[in-house]
């Protein structure tokens, strides 16, 4: 079973306020600052999460902790931001509710990094596929985008969003993303022309000097020194733990992935890279004859660039900054421009350039993340805006960003007491009203379409005649005297018109954050936001593409001579949509503070953290919350956490959980006012009665784990003792066994001694018996053997006399016979003696001849033509006979080495021998050329492939020909290929068969005598073959190619054997015509090539060059 954690657990501080007790500033304070101490960054009040930036890496968001957050009730676990992304999505998804998170703050607080928590949460735990990822990824990938272009360093932030951010995902029925819309507020553009010190200009510019390639820039006319470049500060261009060069390549990545083209990136850059030359423009005075103050530019190299960079006449653009031409109905007044009202124009431009290149990549980013599908879809907001602003000197911007915070507390203060009574409502709880400070009030004095200051600042702005910051104040002060929430030096609320604290030239407006000084200098122009018309229609005039999307008023066919609108009424505007739009959502909300001016971690200071808490009005929050009922649980899981609190609900509760939340708080003797009972939940008004349960919940714990480790202790002893007593039964089981096995063991090596000893005497005597019988036969073989060896030496002696007396009569016969045969032998002696010493010599002549042959014989190369010379004239005929008999011995030992494929190869070659050995010239220089057959390897080149597949047969032989024309008599390369039934030639760049001929319509093959390789193949009269006449071809391997044609045609049984005529003159049969091949030899001075040429209809005469 899952053990379910709870808020409640193991809680540092409290991580909800509304639990908070006694409730002041300062134990709000405390409270943050003992969690933030212990890396605890989120505390609750109830739905709402207030966000301390750690400044710091922390292990909160990995994607263990997504899932551990994943599907769980918003107070089960400890306070984070994964627990309102993932309620929000949950209630889109399964309660079909459209929901919105506000996260506000000011800058540094981690607004931006609270929103891309959110978003990567979402991305984690909605569906997966391809088309969903790649949604989410752009989805993802829009920040960095908007970061490098909307973002900034400032004092308080090194990543400051200078622009609110509202963006609205869009999901389906499965709670899969399907798009998004984008909108933005408000981007400080004043920060292009200028930065307080200490703060840079917007991201993108010092990127793309970082982290573009040489080549870029010099496309862009740029240069990597950031000190070139006036709108450009100096002092904070290198920022500790930002790469820029990193973050542009970053950048140009997520535009690739949102949609962005190549050419529209190029475009975007080099309209940033136009900016940065726009603030190198400067201008000098100029005096006029008529006395009047004209400006002109001092170095026209940087204009030069900027309008070859937007495709802009240099002239045009010129005279755009030294001219003003005001349009009245049908007239045209052109006034020129003085050096101030130059620089001026110069700004403007600077300013709406970058801030409608702003709004368009917020546009095309919209258009490639936006929903593809037209049905309805559940949408989910997340608004990413300034946070209450309050400066030493706060102007414009300050005004309406803090004017936008009083619409979002006024929304804030509906929506929470709305679903405070809905709740209510839904629970059947009796509402009370609650009351709580309006600031509608403040609202209504800066929006009132009659009174509102932005009113009053707008019709200042349009009126004619002189207007000043001065006469605005002016009529604020006439108009706004009576304002309870507005002060300055001239109405009745400012209590002392001595107050240096409220200067002449400021107003002073209450807000519910506390009281800010406005400085009015700058709000006319400001609200103005004034862009001179000459200007606009110079910028319309640029060949550039994306310039022409950006300035529209500047077309003259479309000339408007209304005033454009005014900064303040647009944000007035963009502000009540906005309002609207979070009215239909379900709100969360997400309020994010500061710890330290340092961007330090581990450091807290209280005033500034104090101050931040008054402006996000979070103690008014609590109250609010904690107006109704400070805590409120579900039945179920009220009843499983202090069911141990009664003894009729422990263990188990079998009823329904109401009635055992009942019971568990009667017996508890809980007083009914604290508590009411709701149709799902249980509502507590007081902490005080929670902390209660609490504490009894603790302690009754610490009574159930004494419980449970006395019977623990107790099981454990009782197992330890059965455990003993077993593996004591056990042990003397088996030492029982070892004594019994053991006396067993001694028992029976005594028997076996006692009964070794028995055998062995029993042995011995019968040894003893043994031996003495054995002596006694012993001894009579002994005699007998004596005896017999007496009675045998007695009859050696008589046989040895015997066999002498023998021998000496044989001897004396011996000698009596050799006497008469020698006195015969003397008579016959002269006669034969010669005849026997000549035989006897000849043999041993004969004798050393074969053994000299043995030692002196040839090597077994059939071609060794070595035999050892004759030693005498009478063995001339035999000397001859051997060496015959020799080589064919030796011409068969090697025949028999040879394979199948040998044998037809020098078969080939004999046969080649007896028809051209001693006939035809070229036969001598062939005979050391191995016949290769397939000379164009056809079955493995990929380029015959076709023709391959063409012939069913085996190609036999494959080589390319020159077929001769009748004509010219000049060749054309044919591929021969030649198989056991047809030869055909076929074209040698396309492999297409030209003609196939069966063998049996070739009749013969004429050559020539001499050294060429042409050769004429003659087909059979009135065959279909011969319908074109023979073929008359020219080869480098003519012998191998007739040998195997006249091969074929012997081996072939149902095929007259081939002819070949060897002549230097034959008749070829061309189509109708016989033409006569004549070959003559040339002197090799003229060429050593052999040439055909024609020599007239009927003759064809090939050159031969002789051999020198």
């Amino acid at each position: 079973m899952e053990v379910k954690t709870s808020l409640l657990d193991n809680m540092i501080g409290v991580g909800d306020m509304v639990l908070l007790e006694p409730l002041s500033e300062d134990s709000f304070l405390g409270n943050l600052k003992k969690r933030f101490d212990h890396s605890e960054i989120y505390t609750y009040i109830g739905s709402v999460v207030i966000s301390m930036n750690p400044y710091r890496s922390l292990p909160i968001y990995t994607p263990e902790k997504v899932e551990e957050y994943r599907n769980r009730n918003f107070y089960e676990l400890s306070p984070h931001i994964y627990a309102l992304a993932d309620e929000a999505y949950r209630s889109l998804r399964d309660q079909d509710k459209d929901q919105c998170i506000l996260i506000t703050g000011e800058s540094g607080a981690g607004k931006t990094e609270a929103s891309k928590l959110v978003m990567s949460y979402v991305a984690a735990v909605c569906g997966k596929g391809h088309e969903v990822n790649k949604v989410k990824e752009q989805l993802l990938q829009s920040n960095p985008v908007l970061e490098a272009f909307g973002n900034a360093k400032t004092v308080r932030n090194d990543n400051s969003s200078r622009f609110g951010k509202y963006m609205d995902i869009e999901f389906d029925f499965k709670g899969d993303p399907l798009g998004g819309v984008i909108s933005n507020y408000l981007l400080e553009k004043s920060r292009v022309v200028k930065q307080p010190r200490g703060e840079r200009n917007f991201h993108v510019f010092y990127q793309l000097l970082s982290g573009a390639s040489d080549d870029t820039l010099r496309k862009l006319k740029l240069d990597r020194d950031f000190s070139k470049y006036n709108y450009l500060s100096l002092d904070s261009a290198a920022v500790s733990g930002l790469d820029d060069a990193a973050n542009f390549r970053t950048v140009r990545n997520a535009m690739q992935i949102v949609g962005f083209m190549e050419d529209e990136v190029q475009s975007v850059l080099e309209l940033v890279a136009a900016v940065l030359k726009l603030g190198n423009i400067e201008f000098k005075p100029e005096s006029r004859c008529n006395g009047t103050d004209e400006s002109r530019v001092k170095d026209k190299n940087d204009l030069k660039e900027m309008c070859e960079l937007l495709g802009i006449e240099q002239s045009v653009l010129e005279r755009a900054f030294s001219y003003r031409t005001v349009e009245a109905k049908m007239e045209k007044v052109s006034t020129t421009l003085n050096v101030a009202q130059a620089y001026y124009a110069r700004d403007a431009l600077a300013k709406n350039l970058y801030s409608r290149l702003f709004s368009w990549l917020v546009t095309r980013i919209n258009e490639s993340i936006q929903a593809q599908t037209k049905a309805r879809h559940k949408v989910m907001g997340v608004l990413d805006i300034y946070g209450f602003e309050i400066f030493e000197d706060n102007s414009f911007e300050q005004f309406i960003i803090n004017y936008c915070n009083e619409k979002l507390q006024q929304i804030f203060i509906e929506l929470t007491l709305r679903e405070e009574q809905e709740e209510y409502v839904r629970e059947g709880i009796e509402w009370t009203n609650i009351e709580y400070f309006n600031n509608a009030i403040i609202c209504d004095l800066i929006e009132n379409n009659q009174n509102g200051i932005l009113a009053m600042l707008d019709e200042e702005c349009l009126r004619p005649g002189t207007v000043t910051d001065e006469t605005f104040l002016d009529k604020l002060n006439t108009i706004c005297a009576d304002h309870q929430h507005f002060e300055s030096r001239l109405n009745k609320n400012s209590k002392f018109l001595n107050d240096h604290s409220l200067p002449h030239n400021c107003f002073r407006i209450q807000h519910y954050a506390g009281k800010v000084l406005y400085r009015v200098e700058g709000f006319v122009d400001k609200n103005n936001d004034l862009l001179y018309r000459d200007l606009s229609q110079a910028m319309y005039k640029a060949n550039h593409s994306l310039i022409k999307q950006l300035f529209p008023e500047g077309n003259p066919a479309k000339v408007n001579l209304k005033r454009p609108l005014t900064a303040g009424f647009q944000f007035r505007a963009s502000v009540g949509t906005l309002m609207r739009n979070l009215q239909t959502k379900n709100p969360n909300y997400i309020r994010c503070i500061k710890p330290n001016d340092k961007k330090a971690s581990h450091i807290f200071t209280d005033s500034l953290v104090r101050h931040q808490v008054r402006y996000l009005g979070l103690m008014e929050n609590v109250r609010v919350r904690r107006a109704g009922y400070a805590f409120r649980q579900p039945y179920e899981p009220c009843l499983e956490r202090y069911k141990m609190l009664c003894k009729r609900t422990w263990p188990h509760w079998k009823g329904p959980a109401r009635e055992g939340v009942e019971v568990l708080m009667a017996d508890l003797q809980i007083p009914t006012e604290e508590i009411s009972y709701g149709r799902s939940k249980i509502f507590i008004r007081n902490p005080r009665t929670l902390f209660f349960l609490e504490e009894k919940r603790k302690q009754c714990l610490q009574d159930l784990a004494t419980l449970i480790q006395k019977i623990y202790r107790g099981w454990k002893c009782r197992t330890h003792f059965l455990l003993m007593k077993k593996s004591q039964i056990v042990v003397a089981a088996w030492y029982r066994r070892y004594a019994q096995q053991k006396k067993y063991r001694n028992i029976k090596s005594a028997t076996t001694m006692v009964q070794s000893y028995t055998r062995g005497w029993q042995a011995r005597k019968l040894l003893r018996e043994l031996k003495h019988q054995k002596r006694c036969e012993e001894a009579v073989t002994t005699i007998a053997a004596f005896w017999h060896g007496t009675q045998a030496r007695r009859e050696l002696r008589r046989l040895k006399e015997e066999a002498r007396r023998k021998h000496a009569v044989a001897l004396i016969w011996a000698y009596w016979q050799g006497l008469k045969v020698r006195r015969e032998y003397r008579k016959f002696f002269r006669a034969n003696a010669g005849k026997k010493i000549y035989d006897f010599t000849i043999q041993r002549i004969i004798q050393k001849y074969f053994l000299g042959l043995k030692s002196s014989m040839p090597s077994m190369s059939p071609i060794d033509r070595k035999w050892p010379a004759r030693p005498y004239g009478f063995l001339d005929g035999v000397h001859t006979e051997l060496r015959k008999i020799f080589h064919h011995w030796r011409c068969k030992k090697y025949r028999d080495q040879f394979t199948e494929e040998k044998k037809a190869v020098y078969e080939e070659k004999l046969e080649a021998s007896e028809i051209f050995k001693d006939k035809k010239a070229l036969y001598p220089n062939s005979v050391s050329q191995p016949f290769k057959g397939d000379y164009l390897e056809i079955s493995k080149n990929p380029k015959y492939q076709k023709l391959n597949s063409a012939v069913d047969e085996k190609v036999l032989l494959a080589d390319v020909v020159n077929k001769i024309n009748r004509a010219n008599g000049k060749g054309t390369p044919r591929i021969f290929l030649l198989t056991k039934k047809n030869f055909v030639l076929a074209d040698q760049k396309t492999g297409q068969v030209k003609a196939s001929i069966p063998l049996p319509d070739v009749t013969s093959v004429s050559v020539s005598t001499q050294k060429d390789g042409f050769f004429a193949l003659k087909l059979k009269e009135g065959s279909a073959s011969a319908v074109k006449g023979d073929f008359l071809l020219s080869s480098e391997h003519l012998i191998e190619i007739i040998t195997k044609l006249h091969r074929i045609g012997a081996t072939a049984a149902d095929r007259e054997k081939l002819k070949v005529d060897i002549s230097d003159e034959f008749l070829v049969q061309f189509k109708q015509d016989k033409v006569c091949v004549k070959f003559i030899q040339s002197s090799p001075k003229n060429g050593n090539s052999i040439s055909c040429k024609r020599k007239n209809n009927r003759l064809l005469e090939v050159s031969v060059p002789t051999s020198p």
